[in-house]
This record gives C-alpha cells, sequence and structure tokens, in this order.
C-alpha cells in the first residue's frame, strides 16, 4: 500500500476514509478515526496511525501528546475499498477517557446507553467465557459447574484438563471432525477455569505469544 495506490480508494466527498482500529492480539475494536491519503502514506510509512482530524483540519499521530501511541502491524482494505482495518499494537490505553477502548457504553433495548466498560466489548467468545469464570470464583452460584470445579480446588481443575487433553487425543486419533470440535472446546473451557483460578487474563497469553509471533519455536537453554 503506498500513495500511487491510494488513488484507487473511495474516498468520500471530504477526501477521508473510516479507519478502524483492533488490537493485533486479541481483535478488540480500539477506535475509529479517519484518514485521508497524507495520513494513509504517512501510516504506511510511519507505521505509527495517523489520522486527519475533522474538528481541527490537521494530520495528526495519535498519541503524539498523550504518548499512546498505535504501532501498526498491518492494514487491510475492505471489498469497496472505501474502509481501512488497521491491526495495531496500542502503548498504552486507546481512548481519551483513559479506557483501553472508546466503545464501553452498552445500548440498552430502548437504544439508551448504559456505561460499563471496555472489558465487556474486549475480544471474543473466549474472552467472554473467562469473565463469567471468574465472576463465578467470585460469586458461587448454586448450580454451576463453574463453581462446583472451583469448590473442588486446583486438583480437580487440573484433574479435568488432563482427561480432556486425553480426550483430544482420542478424537483426533478417531479423525472425526465434530467430535474434535467438541473436546477442543471443552480443554479450552477447562484450561480456561486454570487461568480464573490463577488469576491470569487472556492478554497475558496473548502478550507472551506475540512475544514470539515470528520467531523460532525453541526455548532458550537457561
Amino acid at each position: 500500500m503506498n500513495q500511487a495506490t491510494g488513488d484507487s480508494f473511495k474516498f468520500d466527498e471530504q477526501g477521508l476514509l473510516p479507519a478502524v482500529v483492533q488490537d493485533w492480539l486479541d481483535g478488540t475494536v480500539l477506535m475509529l478515526g479517519y484518514m485521508n491519503q497524507e495520513a494513509l502514506t504517512k501510516t504506511v510509512a510511519t507505521r505509527k496511525v495517523h489520522f486527519w482530524s475533522r474538528s481541527r483540519n490537521k494530520l495528526w499521530e495519535k498519541g503524539e501528546t498523550s504518548g499512546h501511541t498505535l504501532s501498526v502491524r498491518e492494514l487491510f482494505v475492505d471489498c469497496d475499498r472505501d474502509t481501512i482495518l488497521v491491526k495495531a499494537q496500542p502503548i498504552g490505553p486507546t481512548c481519551h477517557t483513559g479506557e483501553r477502548a472508546c466503545f464501553f457504553s452498552r445500548l440498552d433495548e430502548s437504544g439508551g446507553t448504559v456505561g460499563s466498560g471496555s472489558e465487556d466489548a474486549q475480544g471474543g467468545i473466549l474472552e467472554g467465557v473467562l469473565r463469567t469464570i471468574i465472576e463465578r470464583r467470585s460469586h458461587p452460584q448454586a448450580g454451576s459447574y463453574t463453581t462446583k470445579l472451583f469448590e473442588g480446588g486446583q486438583d480437580k481443575i487440573l484433574k479435568k484438563v488432563a482427561e480432556e487433553a486425553g480426550e483430544v487425543l482420542l478424537a483426533s486419533k478417531g479423525g472425526k471432525k465434530e467430535e474434535i470440535v467438541y473436546e477442543v472446546a471443552d480443554l479450552f473451557f477447562h484450561t480456561l477455569m486454570v487461568l480464573g483460578y490463577h488469576g491470569v487474563s487472556l492478554q497475558d497469553i496473548y502478550e507472551e505469544l506475540g512475544r514470539r509471533f515470528g520467531k523460532s519455536g525453541l526455548r532458550p537453554e537457561k
């Protein structure tokens, strides 16, 4: 993507493209901004996200005053070539309010806004399941399988991880996709139980995987 190819983008009547910024580690949508040709070219060249400010009518680098910059990992354009997707690594919170992401007000059934927290809109299903697990540990619920596992302690949780890992092996040997999917889902859930037990976040895991991304899989000898 360069200035020459920018000619083929469908900028609006103000010469702008909406740019959706996504955390490259867990897929959280961090913010929406607008880029003109100059901002797009600058973003590609510096690998730092730049926008065109519609209110100030000027080019600006995200985080130029706060230090909360966005480092570009990958750039995509949609099928209509009128929207940019930026996969970025955020340095600090992205929202000017101090929240990690700008999307932290939930819409209720009437269309009104309900204050919550940006963690509710973060990531995907794994984050949601882990939040529920942590909630069950803090607030046990009668009849809850998760609560029952916590009541059994760490050994019970770890025993289930070992059992489910074995089931994954058997399903893989069997070669049936639906069984593999079912057993891996079970293994994922019980592994999330381990994280919830120790207070480890998925972000911690994503960051560790991010540090390994593109590197040799061999661990250095100690």
